[in-house]
């Protein structure tokens, strides 16, 4: 959904509330809140309602960002695909595809060296060599080529990677790129253009089919996320991922025309701020009130746009696994919420209490052990 954990920043005003009461024993603890995620940024559910009521895209990127202004960013994105896990590079055979040793000219047509194969793949030898082995059907590998050095496939359309978890096209490069010096420790990294990524960013992202101003909002600050990231990369070989830890990406798989045309009609717009793209972060719901940002542009604030509400039923049973110190479940109490939004605020700490004693977590670890959407709620006799 856009986020790093290492950017976080909520600003919590310590305010004591009443308890929230004990529930009787063995009852199910009932919640309702409002938003879904961090809660920081662009809501997307707020961005939807704002479009459907004649907003324009503009104006909601820059209510959501204010301070910011628009910009222009091009280039290319360097993008982890984490699902392609096991240290080889696999490919599909495919018309036009190609093969470059990384840092050279020196490239070969796969279909010259071996017109029959399937698949192809990269791994990385016990010397950190790239070896590319063919895959005729069912039968083995067969080494075509050794040398030292990362490689790459390309082709005229997408390449389809094939992963432990099924087929993903991308455009662009695929790369089996070293993680360390050695060149033993391999990852698959797709190097894309920006407008290509975001083509495989947005319908992850938001419902494609949305009202336009609504994707055309996403696509600006998925687009500005991207540039931020880049000047703050997560690795050397790679600048961002492919999760909700960063953007979720699907490449050209992903892909929907009318995601496509919002990316075309905001082409290149990113979000500036001292001629920098911004840490553009946005979350499916602020639950009507944001969470400030650790930047000027991303404050806590009220959103008249975002109705974003849920309800929980929390068995006894997952609370007992969530508190396996407490014994059996009595009761939880809010002991403090930072005073800004529906029900007094988000939740900054909660006790959980049980036969056996209790546990005082944080609103952020109450709400991950839990699942809940976020750490904005009451319960339901309130």
């Amino acid at each position: 959904m856009g986020t790093r954990t290492r950017l976080l920043a909520v600003a919590a005003a310590a305010a004591l509330l009443t308890p929230v009461g004990p529930a009787a024993a063995a009852d199910p603890l009932e919640l309702q809140g409002r938003g879904f995620g961090h809660g920081i940024g662009l809501s997307q559910h707020g961005a939807q309602r704002a479009a459907t009521q004649g907003v324009g895209w503009k104006e909601i990127v820059r209510t959501y960002y204010p301070g910011t202004r628009l910009g222009k960013a091009g280039g290319q994105v360097a993008v982890l695909l984490s699902a392609d896990d096991d240290g080889d590079t696999r490919v599909l055979a495919r018309p036009g595809l190609t093969l470059r040793k990384v840092g050279t000219t020196k490239r070969w047509s796969l279909q010259r060296l071996d017109r029959r194969a399937r698949q192809w793949r990269v791994r990385a030898d016990d010397r950190g060599r790239s070896v590319l082995q063919a895959r005729r059907g069912g039968a083995g590998w067969r080494t075509s080529k050794r040398f030292g050095g990362d490689a790459e496939f390309s082709a005229r359309g997408p390449v389809t990677v094939v992963t432990p978890q099924g087929r993903t096209a991308y455009r662009g490069r695929v790369r089996s790129a070293s993680a360390d010096a050695s060149g033993t420790d391999r990852d698959t990294v797709n190097r894309v253009s920006l407008e290509d990524y975001l083509r495989g960013v947005v319908p992850r992202e938001v419902p494609a089919l949305w009202d336009p101003d609504a994707v055309r909002a996403q696509a600006v600050a998925a687009r500005t996320y991207a540039a931020f990231e880049r000047g703050e990369p997560l690795a050397g070989h790679y600048q961002i991922c492919d999760t909700d830890r960063c953007q979720v990406y699907g490449g050209a798989s992903a892909e929907h025309p009318a995601s496509d045309e919002a990316i075309r009609a905001t082409r290149t717009t990113v979000l500036v701020s001292g001629g920098e793209p911004i840490f553009a972060q946005f979350s499916a719901s602020n639950g009507g009130y944001s969470v400030a940002g650790p930047f000027d542009y991303l404050p806590a604030r009220e959103d008249p746009w975002d109705p974003y509400t849920w309800t929980r039923t929390v068995p006894v049973a997952d609370l007992e696994t969530a508190f396996d110190t407490i014994g059996d479940y009595e009761s939880i109490e809010v002991v403090e919420r930072d005073g800004r939004g529906a029900f007094g605020g988000r939740v900054v700490r909660v006790t959980v209490t049980g036969s056996e004693g209790s546990s005082t977590v944080s609103g952020d670890t109450f709400r991950s052990r839990l699942g809940l959407p976020s750490t904005m709620f009451r319960t339901t006799d309130l």
